[in-house]
């Protein structure tokens, strides 16, 4: 069963500016300033990451955390936190520093936007308070606007969930040569998974500001993940569990009334932000944040960065009592036009900026597995409705804008799945005839349970010709190698997240050709 519309469209601005008005209020008080910090505890434990690159910076950022899985243990005052970057590791040609302040309001964390540095290279970073100093990271600025760039190396991740497994993936992940990590979601999760856990959430679901942040703390403490943030520039998105499972704009899995659940959203988005090395643009007001932003490598690649949360229509085809995703079949509703994913505006902002792009490739950055997966029952068709196969009017909207457009070398990235799938996108995957628009590779979890028994789907792949590989049985990441003359795809394989030793492998390796959209196996 669906639930009604949360509330006409005034009623919906007022209540989302009454939140963010209560927010900043509270945010908006001054705090003293602490001016010789002194601490018996590394403040820098959570480590350092840069993220978000441009041509001439790029945003670092740490935060003060000296008890991080209680409440930070900083005092309510701010810090003036000094900062460098450099050409080198030993530092020794430095050529940015500055002070920034940490304040209390934003956990302590520091969001620095580092300018007027070159294109296209290396630098280094750190921080100091008082006598304690930060580990080095390192970040990689963009090439200038439209400036020729003949090669790109990418990883891409998504749902690691602490309790399911060791974050191995992330290990190897920081062993390669990479330019830029894009992290697509579920950066946390909010409920326990005790069956086989190898690890312990210390919080049993975070729904106050207080409890994401420490939420947040404890997965930043794992090692290897401080070591891929510390290694390279990450861009981030976030999914449902960064807030909670399924949730669909202002609506809860739960069912809770809009203004309680907004409330959640807003402590989840702050935290979320203070966690991950993002510009000021992209901080919330109270539940409403600006996620989707795009970036431009040389004339390589142009990547929109989407959010598939904060606007989409409520899932369809609902059973009574239930809210959030679920397998159902076909009902009036998941075909309306007027549903939306994206939302209109953001559906707007990326077809015209890829119809504007002149990169020699489009790579969709975005949360889900887009290609359709018909999960037959009997004679039934069925869809799992949280995905873009319970949106398929917006799916087809913007696969045709991909078409209508004449673009040929559009590759769209996807996780949440479980698993790792490339596949062939077209605007309507029922007509043999409907042409290859678009390729997709889907990553799969970093730890996170299968996305459902491998040899289930495998079954259900002769209904679906358009997906070329399946395999839910590892959990890992995938790394691309963009050139002129093509986009490769590697599927990195976990053998046993429950082993920190295990062994990582290439799973499977495809190509894409310019011109020439679809899955080639390499």
């Amino acid at each position: 069963m669906n639930r009604p519309p949360v509330t006409d469209a005034r009623r919906r601005r007022l209540l989302l500016a009454g939140v963010g008005a209560a927010g900043l209020q509270l945010l908006g008080r001054a705090a003293p300033l602490w001016a010789q910090p002194r601490f018996t505890r590394d403040p820098f434990v959570l480590g350092v990451a840069s993220g978000d690159p441009a041509s001439d910076g790029f945003v670092i950022w740490t935060r003060l955390a000296p008890a991080p899985l209680h409440d930070g243990g900083m005092p309510e005052a701010a810090v003036d936190v000094q900062w460098e970057v450099a050409e080198d590791e030993g530092f020794r040609h430095i050529v940015q520093r500055g002070t920034a302040r940490a304040e209390p309001q934003w956990a302590h964390s520091l969001h620095v936007e580092v300018g007027g540095l070159k294109p296209r290279r290396w630098y280094w970073y750190r921080f100091r308070c008082g006598e304690a100093q930060s580990r080095v990271g390192r970040s990689l600025t963009l090439p200038a606007p439209g400036a020729p760039l003949e090669r790109l190396r990418l990883a891409f991740a998504s749902c690691q969930h602490f309790e399911q497994g060791w974050y191995t993936a992330y290990r190897d992940m920081a062993a390669q040569d990479l330019d830029v990590v894009l992290h697509l979601g579920d950066y946390i999760y909010e409920r326990h998974h005790r069956a086989g856990a190898v690890r312990r959430h210390a919080i049993d679901e975070p729904r106050t500001l207080a409890e994401y942040r420490n939420h947040h703390a404890q997965y930043k403490t794992d090692p290897h993940l401080q070591d891929a943030h510390a290694n390279f520039p990450w861009i981030v998105t976030w999914d449902d569990h960064d807030v909670q499972n399924d949730y669909a704009g202002a609506l809860s899995q739960d069912n809770n009334p809009p203004e309680q659940f907004l409330l959640r959203r807003a402590a989840a988005y702050q935290a979320y932000y203070e966690h991950l090395p993002l510009r000021l643009a992209q901080r919330p007001r109270g539940p409403d944040a600006l996620m989707y932003r795009r970036f431009r490598f040389g004339d390589l690649l142009e990547m929109p960065v989407t959010d598939d949360r904060q606007y989409r229509s409520d899932q369809p085809c609902g059973s009574p009592g239930y809210w959030g995703g679920q397998v159902a079949r076909d009902c009036p509703e998941r075909n309306d036009p007027a549903r939306t994913m994206f939302g209109a505006e953001q559906e707007r902002w990326l077809l015209d900026g890829l119809g504007r792009s002149g990169a020699r490739w489009n790579a969709i950055a975005q949360q889900l597995l887009m290609a359709q997966l018909d999960e037959r029952r009997g004679d039934d068709r069925a869809w799992w409705t949280d995905g873009w196969d319970g949106y398929p009017a917006a799916r087809r909207r913007l696969l045709d804008g991909v078409r209508e457009r004449g673009l040929r070398n559009v590759v769209v990235l996807g996780g949440d799945a479980h698993a790792f799938y490339a596949a062939d996108l077209k605007p309507d995957f029922d007509d043999p005839k409907s042409p290859v628009v678009a390729t997709e590779f889907t990553g799969t979890s970093i730890t996170s349970d299968p996305g459902g028994p491998y040899e289930y789907f495998k079954a259900m792949l002769p209904y679906n010709p358009h997906i070329r590989f399946f395999d839910s049985r590892y959990r890992g990441y995938a790394r691309c190698e963009i050139t002129r003359r093509s986009w490769q795809t590697a599927f990195v394989a976990v053998d046993d997240v429950r082993d920190p030793q295990s062994a990582v492998r290439v799973l499977q390796r495809f190509a894409v050709e310019p011109e020439r959209p679809g899955v080639q196996v390499a």
